[in-house]
């Protein structure tokens, strides 16, 4: 079984979780993204809160700060005393503490149905879509920040110039980022519902493209605030035509377009037009994949909101970026490493057009991720690296999942080979062995590029921390 059992004995009425007054929560796996998150809210609203996780990080370290009881490691024990228990999606039915959670009778609720009776909370407005909704979400909240609103908000990433993924405030808006990986954002009721772009993922959870789909109507329907939708995107314009939605993009179109696009090392700009009349020109100290489209979405969001497009042109011109997107982790020997939490096609493309920008000789590091994910798309990442120079690809990052027969990272390394049998590729199917192999196919003048949602984001510092290289 590789997800906890909803329900446990003493769970909400009705589906329903009442978070109105003080409960003392347990949170397993609270060093995750999601997770971490959602521990820092619930002590910020004044809830009694404790978490585990297998290893120490620099979250849990943040969490402590916080007030948050946080244990290394899992025993039955750590829910001594807790009359909610939640987890993520990824812990397993077999976990110790959910066991004993179960034996007990204590109430147990889904990381879906803790987040939903947060946002039940506030005015909501919900970030989601297959790629760039942690940063859409993090331009979101800043700009919200910027214009005086106040807003709380959780995020799958940290932003850089807070050093948080989560903030609960006294404003009248909530802004999360909601995950449609397994349908934990249809539990979310937003008034606002953002969009940015839909392509075949997750299909282990939902069976078949048409129902993540299906999903996505579901997510945009009926929302009192409105929808924005990526107009670039086919398939979420589609979505969000069927919905009302206000379309975002270059494409002619939409209902706000980027115009006068710039690109380079330095960072991004454009103009946002609207009804033909130029809002603003939007200009970003960083780069990265998709980060103008990102930007106006959020800018656009924010406008449905309330915000002036000033706090936009303001917040996002000190926009410092959020952690594993397009991250400058550092420079040794010459040698420029950058990471980014990209792991599928188009993710993969777009971050490589960034980094052509820089004017570097470009090394990328790829780790796939699950297995179930490289067996469906693999082989679609035939052309996504064309923009390298060399690539070197480790083996799949399992995230819980069982491996699969035949299924290794030598499907993306051969799908590229067959594809460019120009490009200078290696593949080191045993992570530990990475750091050897990269540093010696590393020289002066690169840049590095770490790709991947796994354990690859330490390769950087293994790599500068290594005295004989």
């Amino acid at each position: 079984m590789s997800g906890p059992v909803d329900g446990l004995a003493g769970g909400p009425v009705n589906g329903r979780l009442d978070l109105s007054r003080p409960t003392r929560v347990h949170v397993v796996g609270v060093g995750g993204a999601g997770m971490s998150g959602i521990a820092a809210v619930l002590a910020a609203m004044g809830h009694v809160v404790s978490g585990s996780d297998l290893k120490w990080s620099p979250g849990l370290e943040r969490l402590k700060a916080l007030g948050v009881d946080v244990r290394v490691g899992h025993d039955a024990a750590h829910v001594d005393g807790a009359e909610l228990v939640t987890a993520s999606s990824a812990v397993m039915a077999s976990n110790p503490e959910l066991t004993e959670a179960r034996r007990r009778g204590i109430t147990f609720c889904s990381r879906a149905q803790v987040l939903a009776a947060v946002c039940a909370l506030r005015r909501c407005a919900a970030v989601s879509g297959t790629h760039g909704k942690t940063t859409t979400t993090s331009m979101l909240a800043l700009i919200l920040v910027e214009a005086g609103l106040r807003p709380s908000f959780l995020v799958g990433g940290d932003l850089t110039q807070l050093g948080t993924n989560a903030v609960w405030s006294d404003g009248q808006w909530l802004v999360v980022e909601a995950d449609e990986s397994d349908g934990t954002f249809l539990a979310v009721e937003p008034d606002l519902a953002v969009v940015t772009n839909i392509e075949p993922d997750h299909l282990d959870h939902y069976g078949s493209f048409d129902a993540l789909v299906a999903a996505f109507d579901r997510f945009a329907a009926g929302r009192p605030g409105g929808v924005v939708a990526g107009a670039d995107d086919h398939v979420s314009a589609e979505v969000g035509r069927r919905h009302g939605a206000t379309l975002v993009g270059t494409s002619p179109g939409a209902d706000y377009r980027l115009t006068a696009l710039r690109s380079g090392p330095a960072g991004v700009g454009f103009d946002l037009l609207h009804d033909g009349e130029t809002l603003g020109r939007i200009e970003l100290p960083v780069t990265g994949g998709n980060i103008a489209q990102n930007a106006a979405m959020a800018t656009v969001a924010a406008m449905t909101i309330g915000a002036p497009v000033t706090a936009a042109t303001s917040a996002l011109a000190r926009f410092a970026g959020v952690s594993r997107r397009y991250e400058h982790r550092g420079e040794r020997n010459g040698v420029v490493f950058v990471d980014d939490y990209a792991h599928l096609p188009t993710e993969v493309a777009a971050v490589l057009a960034a980094a052509a920008q820089e004017g570097r000789r470009v090394v990328v590091v790829f780790q796939p991720h699950r297995y179930s994910r490289t067996a469906a798309v693999g082989s679609q990442f035939a052309d996504a690296f064309a923009g390298a120079d060399l690539l070197v690809v480790t083996d799949v990052f399992p995230a819980g999942e069982t491996p699969m027969p035949g299924v290794t990272g030598r499907l993306v390394a051969d799908a590229v080979a067959q594809a460019h049998p120009e490009l200078e590729l290696h593949y080191v199917a045993n992570r530990s062995e990475l750091p050897e192999a990269v540093s010696g196919l590393l020289r002066p003048g690169d840049l590095c590029l770490t790709l991947g949602a796994g354990d690859l984001t330490a390769l950087p510092d293994e790599l500068m921390a290594d005295a004989e290289w």
